[in-house]
């Protein structure tokens, strides 16, 4: 007898990197990652497969099927196959997103709930033991499962505070990939006092300051041209941020701004694709 279960994560954008200081600040974008996961009995193995990636790392997805049936006591063995709107490695949380996406699967295949901050920490310890983040990245994880702008403490995993807000979100995402594991963690810690500026604009609220800060810190400490970031500002643009450990630069703007920021990284000559979406508030369920 088989169980078969269907879920989605949203991908999400950077306002403040945890790396530094383990505080960190993300908002749910409307790019979604989906996951089909089917159990047995007849087996104790989990098979994760990536669609269009044939040769990708699938621990993640396979951790996080194990963990649920884990959590419940319960033998089975099974698969899981994701599929994803967001771009692979490029800092818009697609690993946050297929843990979570999932999780919600696997517990829909066996007819269970879990409470979602409980869920949500399920795909953190997930990552963690797939070896795919640094601080756990509790602050995607719940902007991808919550959607609007949270502001968590990683290191607690502890939700702060969450606003839902009405802006359009382009993305910049470069023709290459980036892995948060392989980041310079050195770099990033020292940049702690200013990032720790930043992220108190998070908490007033001063989402767009704090995330063009965060922007420009990042880009130094890791290596990444600041030029994208420099070409929204010339635009009018308030928000703009290396997102997550790269290579994507995502924008927070208005519905006018975004097609123009739309036009002008088109028009960069860089290898890459503009994606053009909004924040999503609504996200799975609240906290």
């Amino acid at each position: 007898m088989t169980f078969t279960g269907q879920a989605y994560a949203l991908g999400a954008g950077t306002v403040i990197n945890a790396i530094a200081t383990w505080k960190g600040a993300a908002f749910g974008v409307d790019l979604k990652t989906f996951a089909d996961v089917e159990l047995t009995k007849e087996s104790s193995s989990f098979i994760g497969t990536i669609e269009g990636v044939p040769q990708g790392d699938t621990t993640l997805i396979e951790r996080s099927m194990e963990l649920v049936l884990e959590h419940f006591g319960i033998e089975m063995g099974g698969t899981v196959v994701t599929r994803s709107e967001v771009p692979l490695a490029s800092g818009l949380k697609s690993s946050s997103a297929a843990a979570n996406a999932t999780i919600l699967a696997t517990l829909d295949a066996l007819g269970e709930t879990l409470e979602p901050l409980d869920a949500v920490n399920m795909g953190v310890r997930a990552a963690k033991d797939a070896g795919v983040t640094i601080t756990g990245a509790f602050d995607d994880a719940c902007a991808s499962f919550f959607g609007g702008i949270v502001v968590t403490d990683n290191r607690k995993n502890e939700l702060v505070k969450r606003t839902e807000k009405e802006m359009d979100v382009v993305i910049f995402a470069p023709d290459r990939q980036s892995f948060s594991s392989q980041t310079n963690v050195h770099n990033s810690e020292l940049l702690a006092p200013w990032v720790d500026m930043a992220y108190d604009l998070a908490l007033e609220g001063e989402y767009e300051k704090a995330m063009t800060l965060n922007g420009f810190l990042y880009c130094g400490a890791l290596g990444f041209s600041t030029d994208i970031m420099m070409e929204a500002l010339k635009c009018g643009v308030k928000g703009v941020s290396l997102s997550g450990t790269g290579p994507a630069y995502s924008a927070l703007v208005d519905r006018k701004m975004a097609d123009t920021l739309t036009k002008v990284w088109g028009d960069l000559g860089t290898s890459g694709k503009v994606i053009n979406t909004k924040i999503n508030n609504d996200g799975l369920t609240k906290p």
